[in-house]
């Protein structure tokens, strides 16, 4: 199945707003110089940035001004412009994303006219790109932890943000921690995450191989079985789960009741026909374990072995009768050919494979 990867895209320096009694107006006017003075450096920008946040802390300690919305405003902006573009000092960035937070819940409760509506929302999305650029920035120093706090820390901030939860599952395979990678990935696919069934395959691959838990492993690839009812892949996994405990009769009943409702399905005829395959594939194995002198448990094992190929057939061959192109089916039934000495058909079954592959 696909490999899931982090989703990295630096997010950029977003444009300025439009301006407009002291210290506010003296913010404004800062603010909106940036538009023209800023690039230049990153020393000079801050420098810049910094003194426009000044003059909002002058304007918040006014009585007078403290509760004019446009103060917090400038401020979260001033604030928020640090977070995102100081790439140098973390804790100052982290300081003034903090410091932008405040200021944005402050002017969301003044601005009551939603006069200052795009301006608000410019400073939060500083906000986010600025989370965001300091998770990649972690990430690719491998700095999994702190890439993790801040991709999970986008999601409280952008709940529906389906990329950020397949982020934060990848950093937390990074660091081993199987339980956040599951319930992030269960999260994006939830929100119909276009890649789910990449995710539904990382869950399950985890689920059993490193948490050990069948149960719940089950359960998602049954889950993953009913969201993509033409993928052979998941109900594969089903059947070969109950291989592997024994219960072959679970798996076929499972897949009988599948035939019966759809018998033109032709995953599920070739399935079926795996079911038998498989358990004389697993004969084989022992049998080839085996001591040499042990001639008569090896036949019984032989005959049994041939009787599980036998009935697997009628299965493979219903599945080409339907798909002429399954090519599963075809590798099978050239093998089974092979085995049994059965040139016609097995010609018949490489010729039909090369065309395809051609």
């Amino acid at each position: 199945m696909k490999k899931v990867l982090l989703s990295i895209m630096f997010a950029g320096v977003a444009s300025f707003a439009s301006a407009q009694k002291s210290e506010i107006n003296e913010a404004k006017k800062t603010w909106n110089l940036l538009g023209i003075t800023s690039g230049k450096s990153l020393a000079t920008d801050l420098k810049t940035l910094n003194g426009g946040l000044a003059r909002t802390d002058l304007a918040i300690a006014n009585e007078k001004s403290k509760v004019m919305a446009e103060a917090w405003v400038y401020r979260a902006l001033f604030a928020s412009r640090i977070a995102l573009i100081d790439s140098v000092n973390l804790n100052n960035a982290k300081a003034k994303q903090k410091i932008a937070d405040e200021a944005i819940t402050k002017a969301e409760e003044l601005d009551k006219k939603g006069a200052e509506k795009e301006n608000i929302a410019q400073a939060k999305t500083n906000v986010e790109n600025a989370v965001r650029n300091r998770a990649i920035y972690a990430y690719r120093k491998k700095d999994f932890k702190t890439a993790l706090e801040a991709f999970k820390e986008i999601i409280a901030k952008n709940p529906n943000d389906t990329s950020m939860y397949v982020n934060a599952g990848v950093t937390a395979k990074e660091i081993q921690n199987y339980p956040e990678v599951i319930k992030n990935f269960k999260k994006a696919t939830e929100l119909n995450y276009p890649e789910s069934k990449a995710l539904y395959s990382e869950m399950i691959n985890i689920t059993m191989d490193k948490l050990k838990d069948s149960v719940a492993g089950l359960k998602l690839i049954q889950e993953a079985a009913v969201k993509y009812p033409e993928d052979s892949y998941f109900i594969g996994l089903e059947t070969d789960l109950y291989i592997k405990s024994g219960d072959i009769s679970k798996s076929q009943e499972m897949l009988k009741k599948l035939i019966a409702k759809d018998p033109k399905n032709a995953v599920y005829q070739y399935l079926m026909g795996e079911t038998y395959y498989k358990q004389a594939l697993a004969i084989q194995n022992k049998r080839n374990a085996l001591d040499v002198k042990k001639k008569k448990e090896f036949d019984a094992m032989t005959a049994q072995m041939n009787k599980f190929i036998d009935e697997s057939v009628p299965y493979f061959k219903k599945a080409l009768e339907i798909d002429p192109k399954n090519v599963s089916a075809l590798e099978n039934l050239k093998i089974i050919y092979m085995f049994k000495n059965d040139t016609p058909n097995y010609e018949d079954m490489k010729k039909r494979l090369d065309a395809i592959k051609q």
